[in-house]
């Protein structure tokens, strides 16, 4: 999924990997919460040990890959009722999402907005799960993946390629290409070790909350670091 309200005259840009960078959550919170929506809470206590024991493979794959990891979590969603989950990523939004969002977040965007700068979302999680978060910071667009879906039941499989690694590089040249945005003039903000291509790309780089990796990638370039702190009650924008 690829959203966007940019202005045309867009000269430069904010990108902002999600999880991890604005919020303080991984695909999984996201994956748990839906699926133990559908089960008591004894039954979903004890699901949820369980699944844990097999996040340790999880972390182990994310090492070697984060788009590897993606495909492989993602076809953990197959057979869950598409219309269902849709439908709950507002209350995922409210009871998961909202609560874990770094407290400079919303500022760092708004000073971006102010700065005449289109306001882009660069995520591997899924475009539902993220339009909530979108629409509460008025960001310009979205770069996300979406689930196959047939039947009304989604299939486990991505309708691309994993947006992690070479591909966030790769859609926000896109982006840059087709909204006229200068990359020289950009910033973009991620996390992770996984988000260096993305921060590669343009002028300005942000690491927030580093990794060991990406940290010793960002002093090394001599770029910015940030040192998010975890939320107290999320502000919603304009409030």
């Amino acid at each position: 999924m690829m959203s966007d309200n940019a202005p045309a005259d867009t000269r430069a840009a904010a990108f902002f990997d999600v999880d991890g960078t604005l919020v303080r959550t991984t695909i999984v919170h996201y994956y748990i919460y839906f699926r133990r929506r559908r089960m008591s809470p004894l039954a979903g206590a004890i699901w949820q040990g369980i699944y844990l024991l097999k996040c340790v493979y999880f972390l182990v794959l994310d090492k070697i890959s984060r788009s590897r990891l993606n495909i492989v979590f993602y076809r953990g969603y197959a057979g869950l009722p598409a219309g269902e989950i849709k439908a709950q990523a507002e209350e995922c939004h409210r009871e998961v999402i909202g609560r874990r969002c770094f407290e400079q977040a919303p500022e760092c965007i708004r000073e971006h907005r102010d700065a005449g700068h289109a306001v882009v979302l660069v995520t591997g999680s899924i475009d539902f799960i993220v339009e909530p978060l979108a629409r509460q910071l008025r960001v310009t667009g979205v770069i996300a993946p979406a689930l196959v879906e047939s039947n009304g039941r989604f299939t486990g499989q991505l309708d691309g390629p994993p947006i992690g690694e070479q591909e966030k590089a790769r859609r926000i040249v896109q982006y840059a290409r087709e909204h006229g945005i200068d990359l020289a003039q950009s910033h973009a903000y991620g996390d992770s070790i996984a988000d260096l291509p993305m921060l590669e790309a343009v002028g300005h780089a942000h690491a927030v909350n580093p990794d060991r990796a990406l940290a010793t990638a960002a002093k090394r370039r001599g770029w910015q670091i940030h040192r998010w702190t975890v939320p107290a009650t999320p502000q919603e924008e304009g409030s």
